[in-house]
């Protein structure tokens, strides 16, 4: 959320973010800077003071409770490199300073002078040395090396601890020796979410897989292979990341875009043509690398150094924003995904198709499956899934709801289906977002029946049904039947089963791993009726 108030963060973790299913939210540095419009201020810090242009510490620390109680984390980003680029000043506290003279917590003697560059400013990032001694943008450059400034860090950093933040982001950690930072993380009091800003470059030195071992890295390489795969039209290159010699995807945190990069052009953005930012994010969503993937939400910007509209005060109405801010968070394809990304977890990566260059296709192992075009023209296309049959929600184009589809519908049948994918956009279905599975009456012998179970589940984990006849599996539970999440705790199914039968059942959790938990016995026995429809409910046990 970057450049979000701590008040307007909460009141997004309520209304928004939680019951989207988002895990974490990032804040902009929390301590005293310079001041300035400028969004870069945020990054020239002050003082170790929690007051900002986001808020004091009291607002802090009541985001955070918000955010928790709204089920989710809060990652601060943190600065461990650098103090200030100004000469003196005041900061937004009112704390006085002189570049390299901090009243009360660091002086000249606490700062490193590389002496390798005019005025130690980095330029030079082939040299080890100079990259984490010289002057990143010419901020002045903390000793991570002493034990005074390991020391001050790790306090600040276990001071957003205690109250209750959840993660690290270490801004500029590539100008860091990774023994330095390593000595500063194990200082802490807790063992915080880590990831670190390591930007890689051809034949330099200092690489991310310096830095894995601390903590996840953000993974540049990622970010610039989507810009590339997406503007150009080759996302079929992007069949096999883990191939590609970097880092691991365990050790990755990976984004389509961030606040530096939508700037610097280094990455889309919300001015990419043919709709590239949002299916970037569509992919980056439903592929299976990266340990965990960051959505920016920010504001639209005509230079450069632009600050947040509204003095930072974020403003979102329905699925976008208002008033300057994009809220992308909101989009809702990226909601959609971001719910198919919590549901497929670590599900593999199946049933890739790539009929040209710029149309994939592929699955997540019985869970979810996703079809890009980043071409001119429609793709028509019958598609082969691990999925179960029945009715889905394509994500992409809107929710479900009690079972129907505010977006595309689509019927699996024996394993495929078939649709049409727009110019520039895609479709993906799961198995926790389904659509109405059958019409209230039949015919040709069958009776609806509605199945709606209670059950408490944490992300990735699904609620199946498995049954004594070919419709539900005949207790096979790779056949078993999903239910929808959508009204959650309540898990629902609708499906046509044979009229005047009686039949067993019992419901099963699929976990994250792929393991399977059973409710307890007996069987469950029931009987449909000669027609028309009924409504089974029941709690696991």
């Amino acid at each position: 959320m970057f450049e979000w108030t701590w008040d307007s963060i909460a009141a997004e973790c309520t209304s928004f973010l939680g019951p989207a299913g988002y895990g974490y939210v990032q804040t902009s540095p929390p301590q005293e800077h310079i001041t300035g419009d400028e969004w870069y201020t945020d990054y020239q810090p002050v003082s170790y003071i929690l007051t900002s242009k986001r808020g004091n510490q009291a607002q802090f620390q009541s985001m955070i409770e918000t955010c928790h109680n709204a089920g989710v984390l809060v990652i601060a980003d943190t600065l461990f490199n650098h103090m200030t680029g100004a000469a003196s000043g005041t900061g937004v506290a009112g704390s006085s300073f002189t570049m390299f003279n901090y009243p009360g917590i660091y002086n000249a003697g606490n700062f490193h002078y590389c002496g390798l560059e005019p005025n130690n400013i980095l330029i030079n990032y082939d040299n080890e040395v100079e990259v984490w001694t010289c002057e990143l943008e010419g901020l002045a450059d903390l000793a991570t090396n002493s034990t005074v400034v390991q020391n001050t860090l790790a306090a600040y950093a276990n001071h957003l601890i205690s109250l209750g933040v959840d993660g690290l982001r270490l801004d500029s950690a590539k100008s860091m020796n990774n023994s330095d930072v390593q000595k500063i993380v194990d200082l802490l009091t807790t063992s915080p979410y880590l990831t670190q800003e390591v930007v890689w470059g051809p034949d330099q030195p200092v690489t991310p897989e310096l830095y894995t071992g601390i903590g996840n890295v953000q993974e540049f390489r990622y970010t610039s292979a989507l810009q590339a795969a997406f503007l150009n039209g080759s996302i079929s290159s992007l069949e096999n990341l883990s191939a590609q010699g970097w880092i691991a995807s365990s050790d990755a945190n990976v984004f389509v875009a961030n606040h530096d990069t939508e700037r610097g052009g280094d990455s889309l953005n919300y001015e990419s043509p043919d709709n590239a930012y949002i299916t970037g994010m569509i992919f980056s969503l439903s592929y299976p690398y990266g340990n965990t993937i960051t959505i920016l939400s920010s504001y639209e910007f005509s230079d450069f150094d632009q600050g947040a509209p509204n003095g930072g005060a974020g403003q979102c109405s329905g699925a976008g924003g208002t008033d300057g801010w994009l809220c992308q968070h909101r989009w809702v394809p990226v909601s959609g995904m971001t719910g198919f990304h919590n549901h497929v977890g670590s599900a593999a990566l199946t049933n890739w198709v790539s009929p040209q260059s710029d149309r994939i296709a592929f699955g997540r192992g019985a869970l979810g499956f996703v079809a890009i075009n980043n071409d001119n023209s429609d793709w028509t296309a019958t598609f082969t899934t691990s999925l179960p049959d029945g009715s889905y929600c394509d994500v992409v184009s809107g929710t479900s709801s009690s079972g129907k589809c505010t977006g595309i519908g689509i019927t699996v049948s024996k394993g495929s289906f078939t649709a049409t994918v727009d110019a520039r956009s895609a479709i993906a279905i799961h198995t926790g977002e389904l659509g109405t599975g059958g019409s209230s009456s039949s015919s040709d012998g069958t009776a609806a029946v509605t199945f709606l179970e209670t059950a408490t589940t944490v992300f990735g984990e699904n609620i199946f049904l498995a049954g004594s006849i070919s419709e539900l599996g005949d207790w096979n539970t790779d056949d078993s039947v999903a239910l929808s999440s959508a009204d959650y705790p309540v898990w629902s199914l609708t499906i046509d089963l044979p009229a005047n039968t009686d039949f067993q059942y019992k419901f099963i959790r699929k976990e994250t791993d792929g393991s399977i938990v059973w409710e307890s016995d007996p069987n469950r026995e029931t009987t449909t009726p000669s027609s028309g429809a009924v409504t089974l409910t029941s709690t696991w046990r």
